[in-house]
């Protein structure tokens, strides 16, 4: 799964690579956790224009009762995508990419959770392949997304069995198009990254509370 992950680039940088207008100042983040807001990039079902919007982490399905079922759908397994109700109708038609830097998964180590940091040896954004969908009631208007999950490459495998789905810039294009909706067009982006491109390291277990969001979070954890 994918519980923490980090966004600390600059807006500009971020405008850049995703091929944005002007878009807000962003403070960096060392510890993003679900029920927040993160920035996402989608297109809308009537638009053309790719936009940034920050959502809440935790899909809330259209015909949920209410918020709380946010909370167990912060990720979607991408082999499973059109069989589940939750996930079948946005992967059709409401697809985003999430804005990240890196991403943390723990280890058991002696019967205890040891934290790791991976992200891309060039140090660039990248997107996490999401879902995104509007869910509202008498009260409230909530936008909220999900991170997709594939299964481990060779980086990922000794620390954990699934890893986020991490897309290659050439395919942001056809999987935020609306207009595309079949599986078969789809499925083969949600593949594990190349794990020659990434890198990985141990850091200490500030990152275990979402209250620690500072540069101390992704310092590399050096043996005594």
């Amino acid at each position: 799964m994918c519980g923490r992950f980090t966004l600390t680039q600059s807006a500009e940088i971020i405008a850049q690579v995703f091929d944005l207008g002007n878009i807000p100042p962003f403070n960096p983040r060392y510890n993003i956790a679900p029920s927040q807001a993160i920035a996402t990039i989608l297109i809308k079902p009537d638009d053309t224009e790719r936009q940034l919007q920050m959502l809440h982490w935790g899909l809330i399905p259209r015909w949920a009762k209410d918020v709380k079922m946010g909370a167990k759908l912060i990720n979607a397994r991408a082999e499973t995508l059109t069989e589940k109700p939750s996930f079948r109708t946005a992967f059709k038609k409401r697809r985003c990419l999430i804005i990240a830097d890196g991403f943390y998964e723990w280890q058991q180590q002696d019967g205890k959770k040891q934290p790791f940091y991976f992200k891309l040896q060039d140090e660039q954004p990248f997107a996490f392949a999401g879902l995104w969908e509007h869910w509202e009631s008498e009260r409230e208007v909530i936008e909220s997304c999900t991170i997709l999950t594939t299964e481990a490459n060779q980086i990922m495998q000794p620390i954990h069995g699934r890893m986020p789905v991490i897309l290659s810039s050439k395919d942001y294009d056809l999987w935020l198009d609306p207009s595309v909706q079949k599986s078969d067009l789809l499925q083969p982006l949600l593949l594990p990254y190349s794990a020659e491109e990434m890198t990985a390291y141990p850091v200490s277990t500030r990152v275990n509370k979402p209250m620690n969001d500072s540069p101390e979070c992704i310092q590399e954890l050096v043996a005594e």
